[in-house]
């Protein structure tokens, strides 16, 4: 990182006495750069390709679905026996804690950035694959009742393809307060803060399971993902300063209190789900009374400490991966991509097989189900790649065209300008 030179070296001397002509100008002081240029961080990097895969992974696992010709029926197979536990591989809390870090280093390479405008740079930069996104499946509704499809399978289809946009508007939220937690963080410290954020999803939990206040638990949309982002932002912080590579003594101290954290984040989560109104799975299941992320509740905060403390655990075995990996290669710059158009190829996958199956797909975790999921996860896998690689076309359409506009606008002639100036002479 480039410093500023000493002031000796800046100022020219105060003399009024004519240089020598063969002396060189004095040169006019160099302003000190402000901004930050941090590495590119391969933890977190593998962190966010991981927790995309994860979520691809587990959607396509919860496929079960039967069509008698006029009801489409969507279950989930995680629903089943004792399937409930792969829930528990959920990685909500390492796509969070990736975005805090994302958003910290963003802020770094662009210093004194006011909070809206942060938030809104930031929505830009999402805001052009869910347009796509959301233009292309408005195009589909409209296309598939034409093709042939039950528009009763198209309205349920319609229902869910969109759901995992809650995670972007969450996100958003958070993006916007950045500024204020980095300024508390800075007044208060990393451990008070934490520490504050985590009790806070519980006590929401209290009013809202007392009946004192019902709707307390709205809150925590924001109040437990702010936990694992709020992380991230330290994270960031101590990788810039150098941190996360002190000595050995200062590392092993370090890894006690993550596996510390590792163990009393599963403790809680463990004892809140055994004495408290929650089910045993950390997202919603038909036929439970309550879900764990609908919204997130208080054990999903021990759940989201103890996920994080043990990436932090696995730092560097996680960041020598990312660099060395040709797939966290490809999935990182398509993770937006991946994350918006998985249900779309699923759905895509599965209404072909409940046609070519005659309305039904094999009962889940059967030797039928096994048998297929290798056909059924490579062909989404096929059908995914294909919807990404279009859309990654069209948002390149549209950004050279966004570009080609600002360039049009900034070339103008003077006479040209809105604010007539020189019309009005």
């Amino acid at each position: 990182m480039p410093t500023a030179l000493p002031s000796s070296v800046l100022t020219a001397p105060a003399t009024t006495a004519r240089p020598p002509a063969s002396a060189p100008a004095p040169r006019a002081p160099v302003p000190a750069r402000t901004g930050v240029r941090p590495q590119r961080d391969p933890f977190v990097d593998g962190i966010r390709v991981a927790g995309t895969l994860l979520v691809v992974a587990l959607h396509w696992l919860m496929v079960e679905a039967t069509w008698d010709g006029h009801v489409l029926r969507v279950g989930n197979a995680l629903a089943h026996g004792d399937a409930w536990v792969l829930t528990w591989l959920q990685p909500l809390p390492l796509l969070f804690f990736a975005a805090g870090a994302a958003a910290r280093y963003d802020l770094l390479r662009h210093p004194g950035r006011p909070g809206w405008r942060f938030a809104g740079a930031r929505l830009l930069r999402m805001a052009r694959p869910v347009a796509v996104f959301a233009v292309a499946w408005a195009g589909m509704l409209v296309l598939l009742p034409r093709l042939g499809v039950p528009g009763a399978a198209v309205e349920r289809v319609a229902r869910i393809a969109p759901q995992p946009l809650w995670f972007l508007a969450v996100q958003l939220g958070l993006l916007a307060v950045t500024p204020l937690a980095l300024r508390v963080l800075a007044r208060w410290g990393p451990v008070r803060v934490l520490t504050v954020l985590v009790a806070l999803p519980l006590a929401a939990d209290v009013l809202r399971f007392s009946d004192v206040v019902p709707t307390a638990g709205l809150v925590n949309v924001l109040l437990v993902w702010a936990v694992p982002y709020v992380g991230g932002l330290v994270h960031a912080q101590r990788h810039v300063r150098g941190a996360t590579t002190a000595g050995r003594a200062r590392l092993s101290a370090e890894r006690t209190v993550l596996a510390l954290l590792v163990a009393a984040g599963l403790a809680a989560t463990v004892l809140l789900l055994a004495t408290g109104p929650y089910p045993a799975s950390l997202i919603g299941m038909p036929g439970d009374a309550i879900s764990n992320l609908g919204p997130p509740t208080a054990p999903v905060v021990g759940f989201a400490v103890a996920q994080v403390a043990a990436a932090l655990l696995l730092r560097d075995a996680i960041a020598r991966w990312a660099s060395r990996s040709r797939a966290c290669r490809w999935v990182g710059p398509r993770a937006m991509g991946l994350y918006l158009w998985h249900l779309p190829a699923m759905f895509a996958v599965a209404g072909v097989v409940l046609l070519a199956a005659d309305g039904g797909l094999p009962e889940p975790w059967t030797a039928a189900w096994w048998l297929s999921r290798p056909l059924h996860l490579t062909a989404a896998a096929l059908v995914l790649a294909a919807l990404v690689t279009s859309a990654t076309r069209v948002e390149r359409l549209l950004t050279a065209g966004a570009g080609r506009a600002r360039a049009g606008r900034t070339t103008r002639p003077p006479l040209a300008r809105r604010d007539g100036a020189f019309l009005r002479g």
